[in-house]
């Protein structure tokens, strides 16, 4: 599913236009987006978390050559399903 198609299933499920569906999904990616910026997590009951997990320095190896490349550390989203959703998804 893309953003069209999850735009489009809000809308049919809601009642409302596309127009309208697609303010609301917008906003909902924008507070996501914002809060996880802040370093906040999201926690959506049933569905699961959104966080941001830190990842430390390391080394590397550079695949053409060998060489050593050191990684800084850095952070990245992440999500951890909920059990509701990850039942769903294991049928």
């Amino acid at each position: 599913m893309n953003q069209a198609e999850l735009i489009e299933t809000v809308a049919t499920n809601a009642g409302v236009k596309k127009a309208d569906a697609a303010k609301v999904v917008q906003a909902v990616f924008e507070g996501i987006s914002g809060a996880l910026g802040r370093g906040e997590d999201v926690r959506l009951a049933g569905f699961g978390i959104f966080e941001v997990a830190e990842r430390a320095a390391r080394e590397g190896r550079n695949p053409r050559t060998g060489e050593v490349v050191a990684i800084a550390a850095s952070k990245a989203p992440k999500f951890k399903p909920a059990k509701q959703l990850r039942d769903l998804v294991n049928g």
